[in-house]
């Protein structure tokens, strides 16, 4: 592959350029750019991871906790109970994915990885309707503060659809709760399977009617996209270097894996000439 100046990251052949971040210590570091001058191949969709990359759900989650928590006495930190629930995340799915557990939705998976926290720390005077509320705080989660003005400014050139683990329901709930304007809700739920398994990628560009590689995968998780890539599909990779709270040592991804790397929604936009 060819490499831009003497970074040694590869420049992908869809791109008349590209983006090399220099990573930098406490973030993205200084970033360096080479013109787009050329169209972005035959790109029609992206389609956007959203846990993360789209939104922020741990100041969302930690925000719902302390909302429950008033005139109560629970002594909780409540961004590191955000942390703990999102961790059982990937477990849980994966007893899907194995086949541990039949098919279930992230919905039912997040209740269950509550009902394990709530008795772990102490909460359990909350009420079945209250416990039902905090469950679907998932469901309005915060967008990152260049989410739905960079989704904008992708949709006047792209089909843009969520390709996320959540179900239909819940992405279309934070989708009206957030302002998020898709053109469409795509989930692992419609293939009955969860990222990073090769169905749910291959299903999403078969239903929005395009081959692998006329769609780009956009995601704050390197694994995301290299699963995608994998199966053909464009990537853009848009670190989220606050995902996981304040952390001076969160480097992004510089392997140049990516055929795009952008600093947010914006950046990608301009990159992609929307």
């Amino acid at each position: 592959m060819k490499t831009i100046g003497g970074d040694g990251l590869s420049r992908r052949r869809f791109m008349g350029g590209s983006l090399v971040a220099a990573a930098g210590a406490g973030g993205l570091g200084k970033l360096a750019f080479a013109q787009i001058d050329g169209p972005v191949g035959e790109v029609r969709a992206l389609t956007f991871d959203v846990f993360g990359t789209v939104v922020d759900w741990r100041s969302s989650i930690a925000r719902e906790g302390q909302l429950l928590a008033v005139g109560r006495d629970f002594d909780v930190d409540w961004h590191e109970f955000a942390d703990r629930w999102r961790g059982g995340y990937g477990p849980s799915m994966n007893r899907v994915r194995t086949g541990e557990l039949p098919w279930t939705k992230i919905d039912v998976l997040h209740r269950m990885i509550l009902d394990d926290l709530i008795e772990e720390y102490g909460l359990q005077e909350l009420t079945e309707e209250e416990r039902v509320q905090f469950n679907y705080a998932w469901h309005r989660l915060s967008p990152w503060p260049d989410s739905v003005a960079g989704l904008n400014r992708l949709k006047t050139r792209y089909v843009i659809a969520t390709l996320s683990n959540g179900n239909v329901a819940l992405l279309t709930n934070m989708a009206k709760n957030a302002g998020l304007p898709w053109d469409t809700i795509l989930s692992a739920e419609l293939a009955g399977r969860y990222k990073p398994d090769p169905e749910v990628y291959l299903k999403a560009a078969d239903l929005l009617g395009l081959a692998p590689e006329q769609v780009m995968m956009v995601a704050a998780h390197p694994r995301d996209l290299r699963a995608s890539s994998a199966l053909g599909m464009r990537t853009g990779y848009v670190p989220r270097p606050l995902e996981r709270g304040p952390n001076p040592s969160f480097t992004p991804d510089t392997s140049g894996d990516f055929d795009v790397t952008a600093t947010d929604f914006l950046d990608l936009a301009r990159q992609l000439g929307a």
